[in-house]
């Protein structure tokens, strides 16, 4: 399996960590700076804008370097075309993938996003010289929006309501969804977006992309337990998204002129 296609890709590296509040002491008159000893450091707090936490789940280790910002984002991906096999088949098969819409108000132009991050999966260790990368996985703590999204294929976990029910898939190179509750099926490319998140629970909490050389559980995120990933390039993403339409129509994204 290769990495076939990336048209448009974005990458953003941080080398510093800023740690947020000062530790000062003031004479009278002038202002100026000295050591404070363990116990007033004890009274001081800050947060790192880089966030690295280790975990061990099932055999496995995980490092996941999260950037703790809020971002808002306009932006439009075509052709994102991501594990091409052998026989013709494709991991994920994204026609289109807009953060935001214009053809409504200012409101919708753009996406929130919270606490988007990397996490690293590993195996082995150090310590008997075995230690190897599994994989990882980027992903978001929180999306907020309108999403356009034009599927063509998706090997994945993913939830989507719909007029006609909670549709789903989880499974390789799906092209369908299907819903318990209806007893149906529709085409990933009939949705022409998502709704992701709501004004009453709040964002969606669960968005990620990996891909693996084997089929790994992540740890819970936002207290969701995600199913297992699978080897390849694998979407999960099944909290809180509505469907914007099922008529394959993606919203326009159109850059905005003037103020």
């Amino acid at each position: 399996m290769t990495l076939r296609q990336i048209p448009a890709a974005h990458a953003t590296m941080l080398a510093c960590a800023l740690l947020a509040g000062s530790a000062h002491a003031q004479d009278a008159g002038k202002p100026r700076l000295k050591p404070l000893d363990d116990a007033e450091l004890s009274g001081v707090y800050g947060q790192a804008l880089l966030d690295l936490v280790n975990t061990t789940q099932g055999g496995y280790d995980f490092s996941r370097l999260t950037l703790k910002a809020d971002i808002t984002m306009s932006s439009t991906l075509s052709g994102l075309v991501l594990g091409r096999h052998a026989d013709g088949t494709t991991d994920i098969d994204i026609s289109t993938l807009s953060f935001g819409r214009s053809d409504l108000d200012d409101a919708h132009r753009t996406v929130a996003i919270a606490n988007p991050y990397f996490e690293w999966v590993y195996t082995g260790s150090a310590a008997t010289g075995d230690r190897q990368v599994v994989g990882m996985r980027v992903g978001f703590g929180g999306i907020s929006g309108d999403v356009g999204l034009l599927m063509n294929t998706v090997s994945g976990s993913l939830v989507i309501n719909t007029p006609s029910g909670q549709m789903t898939s989880l499974g390789a190179q799906s092209t369908t969804l299907t819903g318990a509750s209806c007893g149906c099926t529709l085409a990933l490319n009939q949705i022409g977006g998502v709704t992701a998140g709501n004004a009453t629970d709040g964002a969606s909490r669960d968005f990620f992309l990996s891909i693996l050389k084997s089929a790994v559980t992540y740890p819970t995120t936002n207290a969701l337990a995600p199913a297992a990933s699978q080897a390849g390039f694998w979407l999960n993403w099944t909290d809180r998204l509505n469907a914007l339409n099922t008529t394959g129509t993606v919203p326009p994204n159109v850059p905005k002129i003037g103020p």
